[in-house]
């Protein structure tokens, strides 16, 4: 089959060369006969006019790559995201305009279309003239000097199957520049609900700060009074202590993850910013097998690896192409002088000092077949190891949904346990030993016992609060797209 393949196309090769040098040998002819009357400035003109049609015959077979090339104009879309919050949203919005990351992969798209050019362009033509230092001596006079033009030809279709290696690649790094976007999103959306849940923290924290100070009030009071101990006033103020120290903590992790924040909009990593509140969570349900379908449509490097893949295949094609002949076409023009020597002068010959005009054609011989078929080989290869990086990405994907919806689901149900259970029946035991210790059935360590079950109830519920959207903003770096939808 190969050798039909082979066939048929030397067969075609044979008729286009054919047309083409009909063609040019009956312009020929008729330049002769131009030449013949010395109409120098009509010979050049035409000479002149063959070489840029031969260069625009071998140009059409590159029309298909800069098709493609005009099917990516708009490579700058912003993606869909989730982001209910205004601020969200503007903080998301700002890193997809100007986050160095995401500059640095638009740039080498960009760079990767303009190697299109490169390659689906027919090679420099070569002008070459040559001048006698002795003549040739010919019946009709002397070779004065030569002027030649010359152009090399892929195999057919090479140069547009080269364009399209190329453009694959490009499409390719397309895809990664909206992956880059998409993880960018995802650490926007993680920094800022991290920011959330440090200023609930300190929030929940400042609040203990408070009540510990009535309970220290209180303590004073009744030490005052006779009714307390001394030791129950110190051991409020260690609290107390124990409490501001928690919110330098809570003030220093504040200060870093506002400098990632600021870092990944491109902002001066010490820019204050306002403290958020943490935002609300959405009702979503959660659908394994509509999550893996929709990875399977949106997710960014897949669709790359799948670049890949296609690119592999047409460089296949194209090593295996390469094995064929490319050639050469070329017309030379040999200027001639008039006979000097004594018979010439007497009896000049009827086409003396005629100058002369040439065509020529050659093909390449690829006699050395080793490199071609390694060529081949490593295309593909390199096409099996495409497909097996799909199988892994895939694989890596649908592991990273399921582990991420296991984990929003698991975490929706202990904030709903907290909510229901754990922070009512807490602040239930706060009250019912506040009362206790006022009228001195309890004392200042039961009291504290239920303010610190308080306090980390609520630091938990806010902690699982932010992870729960943390675990949205994954699920939808996971699946490529928008989520909840």
């Amino acid at each position: 089959m190969m050798v039909l393949q082979q066939i048929d196309g030397v067969d075609l090769l044979v008729n286009r060369a054919q047309a083409l040098l009909n063609k040019l040998l009956g312009r020929i002819r008729r330049l002769g006969s131009n030449l013949a009357n010395r109409d120098y400035s009509m010979c050049w003109q035409r000479i002149g006019l063959w070489s840029i049609g031969l260069c625009m015959i071998a140009s059409l077979g590159a029309a298909h790559a800069d098709s493609r090339q005009d099917e990516v104009d708009n490579e700058i879309a912003t993606p869909e995201f989730y982001a209910p919050e205004d601020t969200l949203r503007a903080y998301v919005s700002e890193a997809l305009d100007k986050n160095p990351a995401i500059q640095e992969t638009l740039g080498r798209y960009r760079a990767s279309l303009e190697r299109v050019d490169q390659v689906d362009t027919l090679p420099d033509p070569v002008f070459t003239f040559v001048q006698a230092i002795r003549s040739v001596e010919t019946r009709v006079g002397p070779q004065i000097n030569t002027f030649s033009f010359s152009q090399r030809f892929p195999w057919f279709g090479n140069l547009d199957l080269k364009g399209q290696v190329v453009m694959q690649e490009a499409l390719a790094e397309h895809q990664m520049y909206r992956a880059r976007q998409q993880d960018v999103i995802a650490r926007t959306k993680r920094a800022y609900y991290e920011l959330a849940y440090i200023d609930a923290a300190i929030g929940i924290t400042r609040e203990e700060q408070s009540l510990l100070e009535h309970y220290e009030a209180l303590a004073q009071t009744r030490y005052a009074t006779g009714q307390g101990l001394q030791q129950s006033v110190i051991k409020l103020q260690a609290e107390i202590t124990r409490v501001v120290n928690r919110l330098e903590i809570l003030g220093q992790q504040r200060h870093s993850v506002e400098a990632r924040l600021n870092t990944l909009v491109d902002h001066a990593p010490e820019r204050p910013i306002p403290a958020i509140a943490q935002p609300r969570l959405p009702d979503v349900e959660i659908d394994l097998e509509e999550l893996y379908a929709l990875g399977l449509d949106n997710r960014h490097e897949l669709k790359a690896t799948e670049e890949r893949m296609r690119k592999s295949e047409k460089a296949i094609e194209l090593a295996e192409r390469d094995g064929w002949p490319d050639f050469f076409v070329g017309v030379g023009y040999i200027n001639v002088g008039d006979r000097s020597d004594a018979a010439g002068i007497a009896m000049p010959p009827p086409d003396n000092g005629r100058n002369a005009l040439s065509f020529s054609a050659g093909i390449t011989l690829p006699i050395y077949r080793d490199k071609y078929d390694a060529a081949t080989r490593e295309a593909s290869e390199t096409l099996v190891a495409e497909r097996s990086n799909y199988a892994n990405i895939q694989n890596e994907m649908e592991f990273s949904i399921r582990d991420e919806a296991v984990r929003f689901e698991t975490l929706r149900e202990q904030i709903r346990l907290f909510e229901q259970a754990l922070i009512p029946q807490s602040e239930e035991a706060l009250r019912s030993t506040e009362s206790a210790y006022e009228t001195g059935q309890l004392g200042v360590l039961d009291l504290l016992d239920s303010e610190r079950m308080l306090l980390g109830v609520r630091l938990v519920n806010a902690r699982y609060y932010t992870d729960v959207l943390v675990a949205l903003a994954n699920l939808e770096r996971a699946v490529g797209t928008r989520f909840p939808r």
